[in-house]
């Protein structure tokens, strides 16, 4: 199936790249390419697969889709570029955030309403680097995903739930998945049903059902709530760096614990998710003390 939906301008905003960049994981996802007017994504939706197109290079965004998914994909689009969240704009909030928001005016939060494709790259990027968790992503996708449909020749699809469910833990040790893992990945296909079924509850309960599944942790909770919901509260506590940038950039500490990190946004709950990225998108990040560490594959531990 080939689906082509013009969009007016006048009724749909045009997509910001900050708010479609979190769903990729970095530039070789074979699932997801971003570039400057183009946007492509290849996913699994309760239809089938699909791949989704947007293009917006001549000042209209126009929209086409591909597989048994595609009027799916097409439906959950204006989520996708943020039609769904209300810019917010802050009034006397620190220096920081005020100087942020006025370099990135209307900032909309993007939701992609695919829990299962965001949980996979997610779990993957438990305690590891970004640069690791990135490779191990595009392995997992071009070893168990398909080729997606539509005419992008290289496109992938997350890998399908049943393939990925009876897939043994060992197979991922060759590519630096260590069995805790490995496990939640099979965890969340065996499931993969259910959690598509809670994308249209609130936030805290979907938080809640989440916490439930072995290896999903706050942290993976907090980054799936932002990039599949658009949760605009949404933060990734426990994540290596974030409390340190934003520690940084609001109290001018160079390092932080989690419960320091809670207590600075604290003055911006409900919209703590959006003044994060408005801290990362004006480039802060915290000092760097000591030599960069040296990357041991697990492979060949």
């Amino acid at each position: 199936m080939h689906v082509i939906a013009p969009i007016a301008v006048d009724t749909h905003p045009l997509p910001q790249r900050s708010t479609l960049a979190p769903m990729r994981n970095g530039r070789g996802d074979p699932t997801t390419q971003l570039s400057d007017g183009e946007f492509w994504r290849a996913t699994l939706t309760p239809d089938g697969p699909a791949t989704l197109h947007l293009d917006w290079r001549t000042g209209e965004l126009r929209m086409r889709a591909w597989g048994p998914g595609a009027e799916h994909v097409l439906a959950s689009a204006p989520h996708l570029i943020g039609t769904h969240d209300t810019p917010v704009h802050f009034l006397d909030a620190h220096p920081v955030v005020m100087a942020a928001q006025h370099r990135h005016p209307g900032l909309r939060i993007g939701a992609s309403r695919t829990l299962y494709h965001e949980l996979l790259p997610t779990i993957l990027a438990q305690r590891i680097t970004a640069q690791e968790a990135v490779a191990q992503w595009r392995h997992l996708c071009l070893h168990l995903g398909d080729r997606a449909p539509g005419p992008h020749p290289d496109l992938r699809l997350p890998p399908a739930p049943e393939r990925l469910a009876v897939t043994p833990t060992w197979w991922f040790h060759p590519i630096g998945v260590e069995r805790k893992r490995a496990e939640a990945l099979v965890e969340v296909a065996r499931h993969a049903r259910t959690i598509e079924s809670w994308i249209d509850l609130p936030a805290a309960e979907v938080a809640s059902n989440l916490s439930l599944l072995r290896g999903i942790g706050e942290w993976t909770i907090g980054v799936v709530l932002g990039t599949a919901l658009g949760e605009p509260d949404a933060i990734a506590v426990g994540d290596f760096h974030l409390k340190n940038t934003v520690a940084w950039a609001l109290a001018r500490e160079p390092r932080a614990d989690d419960d320091r990190l809670v207590a600075l946004l604290e003055p911006y709950r409900g919209q703590r998710g959006r003044v994060v990225k408005l801290i990362h998108l004006d480039g802060h990040a915290a000092p760097k003390f000591g030599p960069r560490q040296r990357i041991l594959p697990m492979q060949r531990w």
